[in-house]
């Protein structure tokens, strides 16, 4: 049960990137039709990551007080409808006030599912359940172009935001009525269960605040968060339009290649999540585990600079493949860390806190980005991320010695 659960975990969250990641596929269009220049599209995606912040910081208290049944079948209904409204949108600010929205009410989505990963799921197996959950990441970013694509030359833009927010509503239903805490599922084995809660405490722990402020491993996991987000984000919301103005593709090109990277990405995120499950049940510490594969991706992520420098747009795509590879690699296994390190009553309060810094500081340096790119290019962005997962991996390592397991 608890693997069909991760599985359940995995298409909300490849529905959650299909609603954020369909405005780059249409971007192109909606710009020239409403007459969007890159300083004014740069506003709109820091604005969904500053709200997507912000609904991280609300998202995450909440889900821990109301429980993951019901706040996540909530976020997902508000914000599958967030989505179809983007039909409406006419310009600048309104499709600001709709990626806002949008932010705001997604954001519970990796609160929810680590927290549900913490309540279904024994330590051993914490890291795999993520990386499965975070292949709904790339699996979302993989089917958004030729769906997108086909729908804008089809039935029109506006149907590549209603199709996939009529589906996040039939997930919102299924999993009000199929997810239940292991302790009251209705179907769970009394085998599986007692695995499951055999490294738990009894009852619900929770974290005070003022022992996580004053906790160096919580500002270990903010600093190395906050450096970590903008590399995803980039590639999600600039990458069909980098590959149209520097690489002359057109929509049907986006359509045929602009998928494969995000493979690349699944493929990471589960390699990432099972490669440090299988060293810790080899007798590997959670702390020797978890950051030799974040360190791994780290480096690895270095590959994304040449792109921008080769001649070859294939060679460039491939480079690409390899950079979000790294990125998914090494962020499947710090996504594990909070739930590492706290527990499971706690673990969406922490995971929000968490998951706002990336947002935040992904916002900021979104902005900028949008800036440089309009004044100077593409160079300075790709010189900028190529860095930043080896800062997250030093910050995590410099700031959190240990990564202690504790009990649930």
């Amino acid at each position: 049960m608890r693997w069909r659960i991760a599985l359940l975990l995995a298409l909300i969250t490849t529905i959650n990137y299909v609603d954020r990641a369909v405005f780059g596929i249409v971007a192109p269009v909606v710009r020239g039709t409403f007459s969007i220049d890159d300083a004014s599209y740069g506003l709109i995606t820091s604005g969904f990551l500053l709200a997507y912040g912000v609904g991280q910081l609300v998202s995450g208290p909440l889900i821990d007080r109301f429980g993951t049944r019901r706040a996540f079948g909530l976020a997902a209904l508000l914000w599958s409808l967030s989505t179809m409204l983007h039909a409406f949108g006419r310009g600048v600010f309104s499709f600001l006030l709709l990626r806002i929205s949008l932010g705001l009410t997604e954001a519970a989505n990796f609160p929810a599912a680590t927290k549900a990963v913490a309540e279904w799921f024994p330590a051993r197996e914490r890291a795999t359940a993520v990386g499965i959950f975070m292949l709904g990441a790339g699996l979302g970013a993989i089917i958004t172009p030729p769906l997108t694509v086909w729908t804008i030359k089809t039935i029109g833009w506006q149907w590549a935001f209603i199709i996939p927010g009529a589906l996040g509503l039939v997930w919102a239903v299924l999993w009000q009525r199929w997810y239940y805490p292991p302790e009251t599922h209705p179907t769970v084995s009394a085998e599986e269960r007692a695995l499951i809660l055999a490294d738990r405490t009894p009852g619900v722990v929770k974290t005070r605040w003022s022992t996580l402020l004053g906790d160096q491993a919580f500002w270990g996991l903010m600093a190395a968060r906050v450096m970590s987000d903008f590399p995803f984000y980039f590639l999600l919301f600039w990458l069909p339009q980098y590959l149209i103005d520097a690489r002359g593709f057109d929509l049907t090109a986006l359509a045929v290649f602009v998928w494969m990277p995000w493979l690349f990405a699944d493929l990471g995120a589960y390699a990432g999540g099972w490669l440090s499950s299988q060293l810790v049940q080899r007798g590997w510490s959670v702390n020797r585990s978890r950051k030799t594969v974040i360190w791994s991706g780290a480096v690895l992520f270095v590959a994304i600079l040449p792109a921008f420098y080769v001649d070859s747009a294939g060679v460039a795509l491939a480079l690409i493949c390899v950079g979000l590879f790294a990125n998914q690699l090494k962020q499947a296994v710090l996504f594990t860390v909070p739930s590492d390190l706290y527990p499971a009553g706690s673990v969406a309060t922490v995971w929000g806190v968490f998951g706002a810094v990336g947002s935040l500081g992904a916002a900021v340096l979104g902005y900028v980005a949008g800036q440089l790119i309009a004044s100077s290019g593409y160079e300075p962005v790709f010189l900028g991320i190529s860095t930043l997962h080896i800062v997250s991996a030093a910050l995590l390592t410099l700031l959190i010695p240990n990564i202690r397991l504790q009990t649930h």
